[in-house]
């Protein structure tokens, strides 16, 4: 299987500063997008030792450090594997491997409580070895035959990557084998002797996000400058790329062009000739051995039918290709149901969905000319989870992971069998408690949002849970790219948080995709505000409902998330009592020119445009804070390393509140990427910082 290719009632609403802003080169903190330039670096150690001395010497800040790094770094928590030939590999970090080891071992070993792991790579001895802080990024293996494999491995935790060939059998990297440096490459194997490589050429390869616009056939022995070009996009597309499906019988090759976020093409390569695959610019494609199978994003009517946006569609892609317009339903969603994902096996198609953001998984099988859908045996009722195929080419068995809030996560194993209908899967292994969960309760509410919406939330905390207002509450939310925010067990959060019998709450805002493309689409552009609205009415519910006050209640979010933050800290500052942002997007007027913003474009329009850029100062938060306005203490935290989201966003806005006298901590990890941590230690860190400057705010 190959896929195509990556938060009151009685309160006043304020009003929103929207004043045109100073045009770019008078913007006083562009030195600041000079990520590692002298000065830079200089303010940002500067913030750094303010925040440490602000929240680094708290009396308990070295212990919750050490207990958020304990948890991080346990030997008890789940390896989770995935299947490589004969052996199942896991990377795992803990104290005594802080870079990580990438290890393999049997089934039948990892079906014992102490399974015996054979070490394939010790990054740490690599990286002392190399002098190098390598992050891994993972492996593209040589299938089928499983014995070579393309390491990837990022300086300091960057999506830039160095890539290098690598002996499954030696484990040793393969002398004057392919490699790559480091770039936002796309690569995969072709054949023993040849990739498929969309990488950084030099002048005119790249796209406007940064990202390759050129698929070249690579052959071993032969210069990269000298691979042949097999397709080039448009300088304005997001990427391309280009991979090989090795399904024995089904072997074919593809390129894919990434046109816009939300639009893409995908070819079939034929005797070195592209043939288009005729299906909607906006539906995702997969092929898995004779099956198309397409994700629609808007309505798409053939013939007589309109099948719905977010429904799953297959065909018989040989004779689609042929021009055959037989379509079969595998999902239709409904107004509150939608499609997470889906995974191939050998015979079957796994699917993972939300009804009312609870999980529902099913199983569907093509058999006597028609599909057949059955519930996957064995998932618990009240529990979020998932499944994956073990091994899509040869196999039926899938993997299901499941947990609550408060019940540690479990995995499973099952097969389906040919027909389906296999045996219930069976336990694994499960995670332990990390935090006492004594006392706390998980309940589903739904608040209406300014337009009348009604939008979801979870709340995780105390039974008994006094409604005078008085619980310091953080509320989570995202909001964005159609991804669903799903309650599972999070042990840094429960250590740090809920043990202390706070509350936590994850909002289920329009942006996101919990009810699939129309209520991601119900946010998008000019629609932006309504994830604000959205969030704003969970806050607002929270209150009224006297769960807490707006003196003890917190918002948290990250990336798109910090972005949403952002604009809850500039639009409804009576709103909160502390705002912790993390890897933003607030300057909303460059946001398309630094790093790979321009790919962002389709979610949230083009400031570049005047008529867009009348929509978007409405929600850039860089532009909306005032020196006339009071805000809630805030926390910015970004890393050096972030070549996705630039660091730049965070620096300008902490900068421009200082400027404003307003109350701001600011803290830049200097590896990380956009995940903000490199290691365990890093993560353990930047958490303990959040959790501490959240308690100080909210609980006094």
């Amino acid at each position: 299987m190959v896929r195509a290719p990556l938060l009151v009632a009685g309160l006043l609403l304020m009003p929103i500063a929207t004043a045109e802003p100073a045009p770019e080169s008078t913007d006083p903190y562009l030195w600041l997008e000079q990520v590692t330039g002298e000065k830079p670096l200089a303010w940002v150690r500067e913030r750094n030792a303010e925040a440490m001395a602000a929240l680094a010497e708290e009396g308990g800040f070295r212990s919750l450090e050490q207990r958020l790094l304990a948890i991080l770094d346990s030997d008890a928590k789940i390896p989770f594997v995935a299947k490589i030939g004969d052996h199942y590999y896991n990377f795992w970090r803990d104290a005594a491997h802080p870079r990580g080891l990438w290890r393999r071992t049997t089934l039948a070993e990892y079906q014992t409580d102490k399974p015996a792991w054979e070490t394939v790579i010790d990054l740490d001895r690599l990286a002392k070895d190399e002098d190098e802080n390598w992050v891994w990024h993972g492996a593209d293996v040589l299938e089928p035959g499983d014995r070579l494999c393309l390491v990837s491995l990022s300086r300091g935790g960057a999506d830039a990557d160095v890539i290098r060939e690598f002996n499954l059998e030696t484990k040793q990297f393969v002398s004057k084998g392919f490699m790559l440096p480091e770039a936002k490459s796309r690569v995969a194997w072709r054949s023993r002797d040849s990739l498929f490589v969309a990488t950084d050429m030099g002048p005119g390869s790249l796209t406007a996000s940064g990202y390759p616009r050129t698929v070249r056939e690579w052959t071993r022995g032969t210069p990269l400058a000298e691979a042949t070009l097999v397709y080039e996009g448009q300088a304005d597309d997001m990427s391309v790329a280009g991979w090989h499906d090795p399904t024995p019988g089904f072997e074919r090759d593809f390129v894919a062009r990434q046109v816009t976020f939300w639009t893409n093409e995908l070819f079939l390569r034929c005797d070195r000739l592209l043939v288009k695959v005729a299906k909607p610019d906006d539906a995702n494609a997969n092929v898995h051995r004779e099956w198309l199978f397409l994700e629609l994003r808007k309505p798409w009517t053939v013939a007589d039918t309109t099948y719905p946006a977010g429904s799953l569609l297959a065909a018989d892609f040989d004779r689609f290709l042929a021009g055959e317009r037989k379509l079969d339903l595998l999902f239709e969603p409904s107004a509150r149901t939608s499609l997470v994902g889906y995974s191939p096996t050998r015979n079957h198609v796994l699917l993972t969905t939300l009804d009312n953001v609870r999980s529902r998984l099913f199983v569907v099988t093509h058999r006597d000319g028609a599909w057949q859908r059955m519930p996957l045996p064995g998932v618990p009722a009240v529990a979020t989870a998932s499944v994956a195929a073990v091994d899509d080419l040869d196999s039926d068995a899938f993997f299901l992971t499941t947990a609550t809030p408060l019940e540690p996560t479990t995995l499973l194993l099952g097969d389906l069998g040919d027909d389906g209908k296999g045996s219930e899967p069976a336990p694994l292994k499960r995670s332990p408690a990390y935090f006492d969960a004594a006392g706390l309760t998980v309940s589903q509410h739904e608040t209406t949002s300014e337009d009348g919406t009604r939008i979801p939330y979870f709340q995780i905390g105390p039974a008994d849970l006094p409604a005078d207002g008085s619980t310091p509450t953080l509320l989570y939310g995202y909001g964005g790219f159609e991804i669903p925010l799903v309650p599972s067990y999070a042990p840094t959060t429960g250590a740090a948080w809920l043990e202390k019998q706070r509350v936590y709450v994850i909002a289920n805002i329009r942006g996101g995709g919990e009810f699939g493309p129309s209520w991601h689409q119900a946010a998008l552009k000019e629609n932006r505000p309504r994830a604000y609205e959205d969030f704003a009415a969970v806050a607002e519910d929270l209150i009224s409902r006297g769960v807490t006050s707006p003196a003890h209640l917190g918002i948290k979010g990250g990336s798109n998330g910090g972005l949403l933050v952002g604009n809850m800290y500039a639009r409804r500052p009576n709103l909160f009592g502390a705002v912790v942002c993390q890897v933003p997007l607030l300057d909303m007027r460059r946001f398309n020119k630094l790093l790979a913003g321009a790919s962002w474009v389709g979610e949230y329009g083009n400031p570049d445009l005047p008529e867009e850029w009348a929509f978007i100062q409405t929600f850039s938060p860089y532009h909306m804070v005032s020196a006339d306005r009071d805000y809630p203490p805030l926390l910015l935290t970004t890393s050096t390393r972030d070549d996705r989201v630039h660091p730049a966003h965070a620096r300008k806005l902490a900068a421009r509140l200082l400027e404003l006298g307003k109350s701001v901590l600011s803290y830049e990890n200097i590896e990380g990427g956009h995940g903000g941590a490199a290691d365990n230690k890093q993560r353990a860190f930047m958490e303990a910082l959040d959790w501490t400057f959240l308690e100080q705010q909210l609980a006094r």
